[in-house]
């Protein structure tokens, strides 16, 4: 075991309990990638507002674009009488929070497996709120099942790029928005290794290195933590 502790890099915030957390295990660099921008204007929240009354089936892939939702709900005090397909962890916490977890039909870890629980349901249709850069694995396997899928776009995404002087022992990604955006202006030596919050993040990165990619259990931030803390202290660096 080396005496000097683990430099990670995390590239989206983490809550400062995570970080003290851990603090005596790993050294954690913060360094946004991207930034999220709520993009409702008045004809999103035209639709959201007559959406709201009617029984839906929602599907959500990103914390930002049920953030959003909500912020919109709440300036109608409307409690929509939805189904939620959405994935685990910080997404899941956040609808479960506001709707009810009875409300969440059914969980997944990545786009397309959440694909298979919609039309394992029989879902006819669904509403998809979303991001600007929203990938297409989910709704392109909803339409190939004839299932019709309403996108609404309600936050766009930003990159931020910049430039990393400094060589980490590992590095967590979040989103392949953030891989885009990273790689956009650094390179990897070949000895760090790379974190990726489920797969889709993780071909992102496989797009634009060789470096070993471990993805993390759960679809969450602090997970992804400590997969990365877990995989150090298995390896003993």
């Amino acid at each position: 075991m080396r005496e000097s502790k683990i430099a990670i890099l995390s590239t989206r915030p983490l809550s400062a309990n995570t970080i003290n957390e851990v603090a005596e295990k790993v050294n954690v660099d913060e360094v946004s990638f991207i930034q999220t921008k709520n993009i409702i204007d008045i004809s999103i929240a035209k639709k959201i507002n007559e959406l709201a009354p009617h029984k839906a089936a929602i599907i959500f892939t990103s914390m930002n674009a049920a953030e959003a939702v909500i912020q919109q709900l709440k300036k109608t005090k409307i409690q929509p009488d939805w189904n939620f397909y959405c994935l685990g962890g910080t997404t899941k916490k956040i609808i479960a929070d506001y709707f009810g977890e009875n409300k969440i039909k059914s969980v997944a870890n990545n786009a397309n497996d959440l694909a298979d629980e919609v039309i394992g349901n029989k879902q006819t249709s669904v509403v998809f709120f979303c991001g600007n850069i929203r990938r297409d694995e989910l709704p392109d396997k909803l339409k190939q099942h004839h299932i019709a899928v309403e996108e609404v776009i309600v936050y766009e995404t930003i990159e931020t790029a910049q430039l990393i002087k400094k060589n980490y022992d590992g590095i967590l990604f979040f989103s392949p928005s953030a891989v885009n955006s990273f790689f956009s202006i650094n390179q990897l030596p070949d000895q760090t290794i790379v974190f990726a919050i489920g797969n889709t993040t993780a071909y992102s990165i496989k797009e634009f290195c060789k470096n070993p990619v471990v993805i993390s259990d759960q679809p969450d931030k602090e997970s992804l933590l400590q997969t990365a803390i877990d995989y150090f202290e298995q390896i003993k660096i």
